[in-house]
């Protein structure tokens, strides 16, 4: 699958995605993912970072409000024509793009550092989106991006429960099926029920790796790995939004950091 296909796709998700994000239905990365891979950022006040798949700008705003000068990237139009929106009614500085990863249509060490929130896993050529990454980046500069924890959501996983329906233990099958685009079906877990039933499933194309391969393409970028992060949800935040609990029996997210020499 290439990238005008995941294009097509994502933009076919926008935006019911953006309605429904926006809404508050996006537990996972309200309560847990985004709030953690802000915690492991780096110092970003005064820099000048990309956003690597935008989407309609939820994460690109907060790291703006960080102090950062912010450039948004995605491949879906409609998701850049709300990030647009907002940045009229509450300027943060923001620019949106129309691009993707495999053709970074800026020069050479343009950025202090790049962020890609939730985006790696599902872009072609992730090697290509690396190493082009790499060429943006200023020396010293630096990508920091989350992605679904290959060894523990590979493309078959299922959460076991106990007679409570708590999360108890997790199954975890084809690892080492590096998918080229499998299409993902799903829509936010908690919106109720007579709303999912008029509303199409989100089409995602997935392009899972292992950790290893994740690895090999970072460093065969030129690129250093400096941190992980594996966010698990505090006893509070489970109990406050029960969706987010399965992440204390197991990671669900990997955070990466990399530093251009």
């Amino acid at each position: 699958m290439d990238a005008k296909t995941v294009a097509a796709h994502w933009e076919g998700n926008a935006e019911t995605w953006t309605i429904y994000s926006r809404a508050g239905h996006d537990k996972y990365r309200d309560a847990l993912n985004t709030p953690a891979f802000l915690e492991m950022l780096p110092p970003v006040a005064g820099l000048k970072g990309l956003d690597l798949g935008c989407g309609e700008g939820t994460n690109t705003r907060a790291v703006a409000r960080l102090g950062a000068r912010m450039t948004g990237l995605d491949i879906a139009p409609t998701f850049l024509r709300y990030g647009r929106e907002t940045e009229e009614q509450d300027p943060l500085g923001i620019d949106y793009v129309l691009g993707d990863g495999q053709t970074i249509g800026f020069p050479d060490a343009s950025f202090d550092f790049v962020t890609a929130f939730m985006s790696m896993m599902d872009m072609a050529d992730q090697q290509g989106v690396l190493k082009e990454v790499a060429r943006v980046l200023k020396p010293g500069g630096f990508l920091q991006f989350s992605i679904l924890h290959p060894c523990f959501v590979p493309p078959t996983r299922r959460n076991i429960r106990d007679e409570r329906g708590e999360a108890v233990a997790i199954q975890v099958a084809d690892y080492f099926d590096e998918t080229e685009g499998r299409i993902e079906r799903w829509l936010f877990s908690d919106i109720p029920a007579e709303e999912r039933a008029r509303l199409t499933p989100f089409s995602i194309p997935r392009f899972h790796r292992t950790l290893s391969t994740w690895v090999s393409m970072i460093v065969g970028a030129g690129l250093v790995i400096e941190a992980f992060g594996e966010p698990m949800a505090s006893e509070e935040v489970a109990a406050a939004e029960p969706v987010v609990a399965d992440t204390r029996v197991a990671p669900i997210f990997l955070h990466i950091r990399a530093v251009r020499p």
